[in-house]
Formats: structure tokens, sequence, C-alpha cells
């Protein structure tokens, strides 16, 4: 497969996953005009009837010349309190984003993964030990920290202050591991 068609595929996926069609999931798609490899960044909400309903947060996408082929490489830039997400620099660990990967996936069906595992945390393959223990022995617990959490650190809708409401600080986020 060339270089272009890789490129092609890229832009469709990109195009696919901001065409609103999903927005109780997908709230907006910032697409890097100057680069079709990204970064990207993608917001979402928290999914319905979890503890992280009220949130929003914030991804960052970057896709290789060799996508489809290999997957893409997603993370959270707003901070979050899950098994499955690391703490320290955000990075997911989601079985199509490794072993399970295939090149039929689209960018989109990868959110809607990512959002399903904010749901149904796999506290078996965690990237947080303490975060699985706590899920698996204390789901009260576990729903209390997340909710102080989404508070903490969602990202607040202001369409008139894009950038300067993250959280606290989207930095900040990344690097604030303590809490």
């Amino acid at each position: 497969m060339s270089k272009r068609l890789n490129l092609s595929r890229i832009n469709a996926d990109l195009q696919d996953m901001a065409s609103g069609d999903i927005p109780e999931t997908i709230l907006d798609v910032e697409i890097n005009d100057d680069n079709i490899l990204g970064p990207h960044y993608i917001k979402i909400n928290g999914p319905p009837d979890t503890p992280y309903q009220n949130g929003i947060f914030k991804m960052e996408l970057i896709v290789s010349q060799t996508y489809p082929f290999q997957p893409p490489h997603l993370k959270f830039l707003t901070k979050m309190y899950h098994p499955n997400i690391s703490q320290y620099d955000g990075s997911i660990c989601i079985d199509i984003l490794k072993d399970q990967w295939s090149a039929a996936l689209k960018l989109k069906s990868i959110i809607l993964s990512i959002s399903s595992l904010l749901e149904n945390p796999n506290p078996r393959d965690p990237l947080e030990p303490y975060i699985a223990d706590i899920y698996m022995t204390d789901k009260k617990q576990f729903n209390e920290n997340v909710i102080k959490h989404v508070k903490k650190y969602s990202l607040k809708e202001d369409k008139n202050k894009p950038e300067e409401n993250l959280g606290e600080n989207t930095q900040q986020n990344i690097n604030d591991v303590d809490d």
C-alpha cells in the first residue's frame, strides 16, 4: 500500500471521527491542518450513568504513515483516575491499541472502545495496580475517587475560552500524580 493511500485513509478516518454523528461520546475533534499525522485533539464526554458522566476529557492522537497497519498513539491529556489509564502520562492500556489491533478498525471505533473502557475498566490488565485494587475491593470508594478527579481535572466547556479552561492546567494534570 502506498504512502499516499495511507494518508488518504488517515484523512478519511479523521473526517469520519469529526463528523459529529456520535455527539454523546465525541464532543469535539481538532484536526491538525498542518500535519495530517498529528497531533490531533479529541474531547469526549464521560459515559452516562458512570462516575465519569459529568466530565469532558481531552485526548491526543498521533498516527504514523504505517496506519492502518499499526495502531495510532492515543493518550489522555486530562488527568484520569482509572486502572487502565496512566496517571503519569495518560497512556491507555486497551487491547485494541496493542495485540488486538486490526487494520479494519477506524479511529472512531477506537474512541468508542475507550469510552467503553471508562464504563467497564479491566482491573486484570492495569496500568495503575493501586486503582485496580480499589476498583476490585471497594467499588464505592473507587466511584468517589473518580468523581473527585472528574470535578478537579475534567475540562470545563466554554466555547469562548477553548484552551484556558482545561481542568486546572493540562500539563499539571499530566505531571501531578500525587492526587
